[in-house]
């Protein structure tokens, strides 16, 4: 199980709408073929496994991370290709909470006399496919907040003016990151001061950048902003509120650029609503990277499901908060988060937060 793990978290960010799935065959003690669902959703890791197993399939067990669908969706189902192959014994870490699913998979096993446990390494899978399961459960991704803060508390210079808070070592981690995101999000504040081309730009994973989801309630992106330049080759999502203009909207379309709207408040988009759209579009693992007013409003509306702050030992002195109006510690101590992990990466730290 622990090696279907492993071969799921290779689609993570890069199999929405469906949850990134590990498979793998064994017979005689002996692993036979071993599978994880490919980009785009599909195929799933069952069939991918059972082709590489072949004939072995027969009298088999197979171990797979969540349970297999028994539903006809864009592809057959997976337990019809599990009985087809004669595999004897599935052992599943977790139940799927698609109402299409939910129980059926294993039902439908055991009503053809195959022997079905689950619950093996549960946790570790229920954290691998936190953003399926709050996708089908609540109609939200899961939220994984990244902040990046000097050791005087300071994420940038004054008047927003960006500045190098970490070094080579943390930002390669944070590209890490956004490969295994479905999309990444910032606010218009962002775009403006930074010109970001938020995509990944780890050696041979250009194409694993994830979707570019900007919040911009007034529809005021410049045209020639990387994000808005490059959007016919990595995908970019505009919200704004209803008041802007249609013009704004066509314009920004020809650029290749989708834009939604959603309703707002004082000037500001109703975050619960954004990630509602995110994953009506089929989007469960969503890092939301900056700006400091972004990420105190998703800390605010309790919508971080995980946080990584990434701490600098070098001092910014005068700039702006990590947070918009709040202290450090609203992440840091927050009664809706705990600590998980601290590690060293190069020069700096990176302290983990997970929902308490």
């Amino acid at each position: 199980m622990q090696l279907a793990l492993a071969l799921g978290r290779r689609g993570l960010g890069r199999t929405w709408p469906n949850p990134a799935v590990g498979a793998v065959v064994v017979k005689n003690g002996a692993v036979v073929g071993r599978g994880w669902t490919q980009p785009g959703g599909r195929p799933h890791a069952e069939t991918e496994a059972l082709t590489r197993a072949g004939r072995d399939a027969k009298g088999a067990t197979l171990y797979v991370t969540l349970e297999p669908c028994s539903h006809q969706g864009k592809t057959p189902p997976c337990v019809d290709a599990i009985i087809r192959a004669g595999i004897v014994r599935v052992v599943s870490a977790f139940g799927d909470p698609n109402p299409e699913v939910a129980g059926q998979g294993y039902a439908k096993l055991r009503e053809r006399g195959i022997a079905v446990e689950t619950g093996l390494c549960e946790q570790e899978a229920a954290h691998q496919h936190a953003g399926h399961v709050l996708r089908m459960r609540d109609g939200r991704p899961y939220v994984l907040l990244k902040i990046a803060a000097s050791a005087d508390g300071k994420a940038g210079l004054p008047g927003r003016k960006p500045a190098a808070i970490t070094g080579e070592a943390a930002r390669a981690r944070v590209h890490q990151m956004r490969a295994q995101s479905d999309a990444i999000l910032v606010g218009i504040g962002t775009v403006l001061s930074d010109d970001p081309h938020l995509t990944c730009r780890l050696p041979g994973m250009n194409g694993c950048s994830p979707v570019r989801v900007i919040l911009d309630a007034k529809l005021r992106i410049p045209l020639a902003t990387s994000v808005v330049g490059t959007a016919r080759d990595t995908p970019t999502w505009v919200f704004a509120s209803p008041g802007p203009s249609a013009m704004a909207e066509d314009i920004l379309k020809t650029k290749g650029v989708e834009v939604f709207r959603v309703e707002g408040k004082n000037g500001r988009l109703d975050l619960g609503a954004v990630l509602k759209a995110l994953a009506a579009r089929g989007i469960t693992r969503l890092m939301v990277e900056g700006g400091p007013t972004v990420a105190a409003a998703f800390l605010a509306a309790d919508l971080v499901d995980e946080a990584a702050l990434f701490r600098s030992p070098e001092e910014l002195g005068a700039g702006i908060d990590v947070l918009e109006g709040a202290p450090l510690t609203a992440l840091t101590q927050s009664p809706r988060l705990k600590a998980a992990s601290t590690e060293t990466v190069g020069g700096d730290t990176l302290e983990m937060f997970e929902r308490a």
